[in-house]
């Protein structure tokens, strides 16, 4: 009989197949809800919150009116066109389940570890092929991370390489437990400068550069991803201080530079929130390599992209 922690439950808002970055090979990437930053151009809104959430594409909707019907709260009107009430609404689901066009859907499943291990088994022949494996993400994994642990001991059990996309946002005292189930640590550094961490990410830069030290020192194999935001660390000097303080660490010598997209502008409509970064163009590719020759010139590898 499998040990308890296979029982174990967390909220996944998806798994995604066939990836070919976020760690070496191909790759499973089990997106887990729930994160403690609010980063202004985050492309993956619906991971913030640890609930579920409903997501509506208006666009989608036929006018059948059965959501209206099974709604609990009255939250659904038509005014003339589809309207949701987030105050009232509850997020049951209710009406996701009548809707057959889409346009209403829910975020966010709670599986349990054994369920997400034979799902993740789908796709173990390419992880063996391709030295491939699985990467949590999210949101910030370690939000969960009671869940993470188990769900990692249950990876490495089946013999699975084993990756983590994360902010370092997280009580020190827990990274004990799961550095030692990981192979490859995808760590998030945004800028050093806390006011402006503060400004655009909502929380302090300090815990996160105090526990990327932590884990460069316990051996962990890590590789620094610091996303490109025009007006935020777009600049030589910028990135240029990143780079110096990933030098310092032991063990770093890669970082990856990852442009500015708008690829999840329209997951704010859908959860009926301001995408702040509307106005924002992404990095030209001529300043993107000056920024990785900047990064080389600290004696870090460099690439553009994860």
């Amino acid at each position: 009989m499998k040990e308890s922690y296979w029982e174990a439950k967390g909220m996944v808002s998806d798994i995604q197949r066939f990836s070919l970055h976020d760690g070496p090979g191909i790759r499973t990437i089990v997106f887990l809800k729930g994160c403690p930053l609010r980063c202004s151009w985050c492309s993956n809104p619906e991971t913030q919150a640890p609930e579920r959430q409903l997501l509506v594409q208006e666009k989608n909707c036929q006018g059948c009116r059965r959501c209206v019907e099974v709604c609990p709260t009255g939250a659904i009107t038509f005014t003339p066109n589809l309207t949701i009430n987030r105050l009232s609404c509850v997020s049951c689901g209710h009406c996701a389940a009548v809707c057959y066009t889409g346009a209403l859907t829910m975020n966010g499943r709670e599986l349990n570890v054994n369920q997400i291990v034979t799902e993740l088994k789908k796709d173990e022949a390419y992880y063996r092929r391709s030295g491939g494996g699985i990467t949590l993400s999210g949101g910030e994994p370690l939000y969960q991370t009671e869940f993470a642990v188990n769900l990692l001991r249950a990876c490495k059990e089946m013999g699975w390489s084993t990756a983590i996309e994360t902010t370092g946002f997280c009580n020190p005292a827990l990274l004990a437990n799961i550095l030692p189930l990981l192979d490859t640590v995808l760590l998030d550094i945004k800028h050093m400068d806390d006011g402006k961490h503060q400004a655009y990410v909502k929380q302090s830069n300090e815990l996160i550069l105090k526990n990327a030290r932590f884990i460069a020192e316990q051996g962990a194999s890590v590789i620094i991803r610091v996303p490109v935001i025009p007006g935020f660390n777009d600049t030589e000097a910028e990135i240029g201080r990143i780079a110096s303080f990933g030098a310092s660490l032991p063990g770093v010598r890669e970082l990856h530079l990852l442009p500015y997209h708008r690829l999840g502008e329209n997951k704010y409509t859908y959860l009926d929130t301001e995408y702040s970064m509307k106005d924002e163009i992404p990095p030209a590719v001529a300043a993107m390599e000056n920024l990785r020759r900047t990064v080389i010139s600290y004696g870090i590898e460099c690439q553009i992209g994860g």
